[in-house]
């Protein structure tokens, strides 16, 4: 049976450090409202965050992606494994990571094939942004660690 794993202080320090502390709304790459460390739920063009409040959001969220691993990844995985598959579904959604080739490879315990596949998601509407591919780096760099 797999064990159910918890994001370690070293995995929440690289997704602050990924998504940065913004306490007033704005626009990602993508064109969705966020704010404080990449909270989207609710977020309009007026919300205001404190520090408190985005860390409370960010512990929310990453539990989401937490949970979200733990029940879609079938093999057993190190630390550095789970730390990076939860930084990228925290990016990536739940959702889309449910539908990808990544967790197929993944689940068939192709660990290899399934690291190549973080380069696939540094696009946003078919063009490279730089902030994504340098986050699938360190993500790929740690899962591979």
């Amino acid at each position: 049976m797999k064990l159910t794993m918890q994001y370690d202080a070293t995995g929440l320090a690289n997704t602050e450090r990924a998504e940065g502390l913004r306490l007033s709304a704005y626009k990602d790459s993508g064109g969705v409202w966020t704010c404080g460390y990449g909270h989207t739920l609710n977020v309009s063009p007026s919300t205001i965050c404190t520090p408190a409040l985005a860390e409370e959001w960010l512990q929310q969220d990453i539990q989401t992606a937490v949970n979200a691993v733990n029940q879609l990844v079938e093999v057993d995985l190190t630390q550095p494994e789970f730390d990076a598959l939860v930084d990228f579904v925290y990016n990536i959604g739940a959702t889309q990571f449910s539908k990808s080739t990544m967790l197929d490879l993944l689940n068939q315990g192709n660990y290899e094939q399934a690291a190549l596949q973080f380069h696939r998601w540094d696009l946003c509407d078919g063009t490279i942004v730089a902030g994504l591919l340098n986050r699938r780096n360190a993500e790929e760099q740690e899962f591979e660690s």
